[in-house]
């Protein structure tokens, strides 16, 4: 195999569809020996302030202004330009090329779209020119660890406006004895979850990552449904599965306070915290992600202090997969998990060192979709490849986030007796 036949000869993007019917960008790099990459870029509803900027057109007369023509051109001139000649195999070069190409901090002249759509590309033909599946071709010989699936069974927030005041309401098989087994709970709890709601006349409709959303007056009330679905499926909570939250805190935080509107209550950092301790010591609570707002770093210490021995505490807009601000969370203390999103950052290379930097500090790493979704399963490969040990890819419903979860039982199959499943040892942080 001559190395030379792996330098790109061709790359071309298109503007495709993403789950909620959204413009997004697939883009196709192709090898001078004909090996093919393609991947497609997913895209956020409740975004951080401090994401790498998605590129949108802007042109109100089609699609709402959310057309992505523009990081289509981008990769289609002067990204392909940057990249043509240059090996697939080097992955770490080209994504550098990309970022000096764009030359701002967070990819706004470009698109971290169209970059990622081109470094995720890039990835994919290197390993198709190898013949390795790609999170062996990312994560060597030592990539045999399959996650912990968080799926999200009960949506709220921005994903299910009408629902609850928190955005995820999550399951995590933990106690399960390998990958196949924990899809196998996760997806007859939710099928008992359909039933609990159906016998007491709640809405079955889902949102955008598959999850239910019934009409709600509390967190409360939705955890003691997931409680009731745990059981009636035969599982035990606080054994075979826990629950984990993503309240997605910035989106009801305002003026310095905290607006749980559902619930006619409005509350300080500490009441805040507070209130999430009263929650993890009534309901088998292990995880909680954003909790409180992105820039209330004084929050996130208190809440670390209170709970950071107890439980996993995330942080996904607070970091935005961003190796400046996670650093700072670690000087500080104030967290011990991060939620990698790619196109939070907008390059290979830079989720990567993320992840890395996040498990020398001995903290956790979850990858992470988007609620605008793709069939793409590349994050499924990413959370092997890297070890993170934990996966959010929604409700076991709806291609888009099944494609993520059957891409895993296909690895473990084809890892055979090397495949490990942690379960609760994932959680080494606590």
């Amino acid at each position: 195999m001559k190395l030379e036949m792996a330098s790109i000869e061709s790359v071309e993007a298109r503007e495709i569809l993403d789950s909620r019917g959204n413009p997004t960008i697939e883009v196709e790099v192709i090898l001078v020996d004909g090996t093919l990459g393609v991947a497609s870029v997913p895209s956020g509803a409740s975004t951080g302030k401090y994401e790498a900027v998605e590129l949108r057109d802007g042109d109100k007369s089609s699609y709402g202004g959310l057309g992505v023509l523009k990081a289509v051109e981008h990769v289609n001139s002067e990204i392909a330009s940057a990249v043509i000649g240059m090996s697939a195999l080097e992955q770490a070069a080209i994504d550098q090329s990309l970022i000096d190409l764009d030359g701002t901090a967070n990819k706004a002249r470009l698109g971290a779209n169209a970059i990622l759509g081109a470094s995720l590309a890039v990835a994919k033909a290197g390993a198709n020119f190898r013949d390795i599946p790609l999170y062996r071709y990312l994560g060597g010989a030592g990539a045999n660890l399959l996650p912990v699936p968080m799926l999200n069974i009960l949506n709220g927030g921005k994903h299910a406006p009408g629902s609850t005041d928190f955005q995820e309401f999550m399951i995590m098989p933990v106690g399960a004895a390998n990958f196949k087994k924990a899809m196998q709970i996760s997806s007859e709890v939710y099928h008992s979850l359909r039933k609990v709601l159906e016998d007491k006349g709640l809405s079955t409709n889902v949102g955008d990552e598959g999850g239910f959303a019934p009409q709600l007056s509390s967190s409360k009330d939705a955890l003691e449904l997931i409680l009731a679905a745990i059981d009636i499926a035969g599982y035990k909570a606080g054994q075979d599965l826990f629950i984990a939250l993503d309240p997605a805190a910035s989106t009801f935080y305002h003026d310095g306070e905290y607006v749980l509107s559902r619930e006619s209550v409005t509350l300080n950092s500490t009441e805040m915290i507070d209130y999430y301790a009263n929650l993890v010591s009534d309901y088998p609570v292990l995880s909680i992600e954003d909790g409180l707002a992105e820039d209330d770093w004084a929050g996130w210490l208190l809440l670390t202090v209170q709970l950071g021995k107890q439980i996993q505490l995330v942080g996904d807009d607070l970091y935005a997969t961003n190796l400046e601000r996670l650093e700072k969370g670690i000087t500080q203390k104030a967290s011990n998990s991060i939620l990698i999103k790619p196109n939070q950052i907008g390059t290979l290379s830079q989720t990567l060192a993320v992840i890395k930097r996040a498990q020398q500090a001995g903290w956790t790493a979850i990858i992470s979709h988007r609620s605008g979704e793709t069939e793409d399963t590349t994050i499924a490969d990413l959370a092997v490849a890297s070890n993170a040990g934990f996966i959010k890819a929604g409700a076991p419903c709806r291609s888009e986030r099944l494609a993520k979860y059957n891409r895993l039982l296909k690895i473990e199959e084809k890892l055979g007796d090397a495949a490990q499943y942690p379960g609760k040892r994932a959680l080494y942080n606590l």
